[in-house]
């Protein structure tokens, strides 16, 4: 039997990412346990509102969620349907995971950052600080953008066909949870692109000139881009992430010159 001494510098790598996933996992499940056995409502004292928590599985808060998830997304005339007895349970835990992830994200981030942290030096450190708000900005706007523009008029245009023909209109609830939730990934991701840009310029992989240059080629490609992420097949959503995704192109393009002015005169 080989015995490996805890004291080998891999090893003590290995324990510390051990513990620091442990903490990430404990603090999901609890966010994720909160969730689904607790509900969240406003009582008014002296003025100001508070949210006070109280036990409730049945109105829990990924249940408050889906409810205004669907009072804020779905047209007047469509109704949120199960048809197998186990759906709005399963969307209830989905959207419960997803809270716990979104709500860990700071613990991630911070235990990532903790652990890489030895291994970086200051010009990196520098950058990582420097792209963090950015990042989470874009993230943030993508996620807006989708949730009170795209995911709303997009529902309302497709489902204006089956009224046009007076057709009884239903979404199944964990479809129609699947595909908030990746329509808000989506734009949240793709509001990325003037990071990526400008992390690619920066790492010189390539020119600063290369974005102008084959402005034409990269239109196509975020067209096709936009056919391929899309979950639905109509061709609306796309132009909802090729439009945004054309002015942050120009907007990168702006952000990398700005960069380069200011690295020059530093």
């Amino acid at each position: 039997m080989i015995k490996i001494s805890e004291d080998k510098p891999f090893v003590k790598l290995l324990n510390e990412l051990r513990i620091r996933v442990t903490r990430i996992c404990i603090i999901m499940i609890i966010l994720v346990s909160v969730c689904m056995t607790l509900g969240v409502t406003v009582v008014k004292f002296d003025g100001y509102g508070l949210f006070i928590l109280y036990p409730d599985t049945f109105n829990s808060l990924s249940n408050q969620v889906i409810s205004q998830l669907k009072n804020d997304l779905l047209p007047d005339n469509v109704s949120l349907i199960q048809t197998t007895p186990g759906q709005a349970f399963t969307a209830q835990v989905y959207v419960a995971i997803i809270i716990g992830i979104v709500g860990s994200l700071p613990v991630i981030v911070g235990e990532l950052f903790a652990f890489l942290n030895p291994a970086l030096h200051y010009s990196e450190k520098k950058i990582i600080k420097r792209i963090v708000v950015p990042i989470i900005s874009l993230f943030v706007m993508g996620c807006l953008f989708s949730y009170y523009v795209a995911i709303p008029y997009t529902l309302d245009f497709l489902y204006q066909y089956g009224q046009a023909i007076s057709v009884l209109t239903f979404f199944e609830i964990t479809p129609f949870i699947f595909f908030v939730v990746n329509m808000l990934l989506i734009f949240g991701f793709a509001f990325q692109l003037p990071v990526a840009m400008w992390a690619l310029t920066k790492t010189r992989i390539v020119n600063s000139n290369f974005w102008k240059d084959n402005l034409r080629y990269v239109v196509i490609f975020l067209v096709i881009l936009g056919a391929i992420i899309t979950p639905d097949g109509s061709g609306i959503t796309m132009w909802f992430v090729v439009g945004p995704l054309m002015l942050l192109y120009v907007i990168g393009i702006i952000a990398i010159q700005i960069d380069l002015r200011i690295t020059k005169y530093n």
